[in-house]
């Protein structure tokens, strides 16, 4: 833990993106649904009204530039606090020292970075002293803070949730680094529109990306007699090769796109379908997590309309297995298609849900004696067996035994769509139960 300070270290040496960090509102980038002339959050910095907030959003759109905007303009004592260095004793050396300070009259405003790393324990040292005033908490988190937030202490905070950076954003920024005194001093660089655009893009949203990819592709420029470099189109091809898609497999981001897939599939849209698969498998994601998804899907959303596909998917979940990535890429192509293009029906899903809501709302019932097998003569002496009827032994292999326990009869869980294959078990459905309703004495 130490004092706020972002500009401590020679300038030479500091990356371009700390270099240009803006200190004041004017110059900050981005986030006009929260930072525009009106908007909440930029009141509650302009009047320095800090209270206890959350800044949630992806990496680079500005959540530690706030701060430190916060930090410049604010009469309280500011102290920066890392989640990925500090325990438990460190965060009570600061409470403590927060509470002299409050009963001196003196606020304090405790900037806690990546706030999701905390514990629970570690965040629960916190609650009581943000309850009493000691402290005026910031945190700032790339997670949900749904899930990554105890409860009490995200009832406290308000949550400002930033965007990732438009294009245009991003371009801005770029061209600021290349003008400003604080980017390239004393060095002329030549850079076409286009290349700022094709890292913009590269960059996704991320403005630290940028920046870092700016000054990689200056560095690696050609040095003219003159000593101004140019960027070249090969030298910025190697510095944007691969693009670094936002994704934590435990995260929220990975719940968005398995999402995103399930979603798309069920709308029967295998171009989006194929999209979120292989975006997921380019962020990394385990393939067989993907294979396993499908196969779900293949009985919740297809079901008995297609009854081919739960089959092919255990088929791809096993090919996926032998071969693993990058060759089971197309093995999962086909089987996310597929399940696009097949017809859909939810009726074993909806069944098994209504189902199991009964089971644990009702009482459990004994099994009807004629459904229970006799295999001594003790049971048969009580009846277990007594009246079935075996199906095999009529001509429509049919009889109309009950074998719903005593409260259940007539309830139906499974009710047939009219979708693919499964239009054909709807009619075979339909005239079972009209033959058991005709023979039903």
């Amino acid at each position: 833990m130490e004092q706020m300070s972002f500009f401590d270290t020679r300038k030479e040496s500091v990356p371009l993106a700390s270099r240009l960090r803006p200190g004041r509102l004017e110059d900050f980038v981005g986030q006009e649904h929260l930072l525009g002339e009106g908007k909440m959050l930029r009141q509650i910095i302009e009047k320095d009204q800090i209270s206890s907030m959350i800044f949630w959003g992806p990496p680079g759109v500005g959540k530690t530039t706030l701060a430190s905007i916060i930090a410049s303009r604010t009469k309280a004592e500011f102290i920066n606090f890392s989640a990925v260095t500090s325990g438990i004793k460190e965060i009570k050396e600061v409470m403590n020292r927060a509470e002299i300070s409050r009963q001196m009259g003196v606020r304090t405003v405790l900037f806690v970075d990546e706030i999701h790393r905390f514990n629970k324990a570690q965040q629960d040292a916190f609650l009581p002293f943000v309850e009493k005033g000691s402290i005026v908490l910031i945190g700032a988190t790339t997670e949900n803070p749904s899930f990554e937030v105890n409860a009490a202490l995200l009832s406290r905070c308000r949550v400002f949730v930033l965007k990732a950076l438009g294009e245009e954003d991003i371009v801005r920024l770029l061209t600021h680094a290349l003008h400003s005194p604080e980017g390239f001093p004393g060095q002329k660089i030549e850079m076409g529109d286009e290349q700022l655009r094709a890292i913009a893009v590269f960059a996704n949203g991320d403005a630290r990306t940028a920046l870092n990819t700016l000054e990689m592709a200056v560095l690696n420029g050609d040095i003219r007699p003159d000593g101004s470099i140019v960027v070249t189109d090969d030298g910025l091809a190697q510095c944007i090769s691969r693009k670094s898609l936002l994704y934590d497999k435990t995260g929220e981001e990975h719940y968005n796109l398995i999402s995103a897939l399930h979603k798309s599939m069920r709308n029967s849209d295998p171009d989006a379908a194929v999209y979120w698969m292989l975006r997921m498998l380019e962020s990394g994601e385990e393939p067989l997590y993907i294979a396993r998804r499908l196969i779900r899907f293949a009985s919740e959303d297809v079901g008995m309309a297609d009854s081919h596909a739960l089959p092919l998917t255990v088929a791809v979940y096993q090919a996926c297995h032998f071969l693993g990535m990058p060759e089971c890429d197309v093995h999962l192509t086909h089987a996310v298609t597929y399940l696009a293009m097949a017809p859909k029906s939810n009726a074993l899903y909806a069944a098994c849900e209504k189902c199991k809501s009964d089971l644990r709302t009702e009482n459990a019932e004994p099994v009807p004696l004629q459904l229970r097998n006799a295999p001594t003569k003790l049971m048969k002496d009580l009846d277990y067996g007594a009246g079935y009827q075996y199906a095999h032994n009529t001509a429509e292999k049919l009889t109309n035994m009950e074998c719903m326990p005593e409260s259940k009869k007539g309830c139906i869980y499974y009710e047939p769509t009219g979708q693919g294959d499964e239009a054909a078990v709807k009619k075979r459905l339909e005239e079972i139960r009209e033959w058991k309703r005709r023979h039903a004495d």
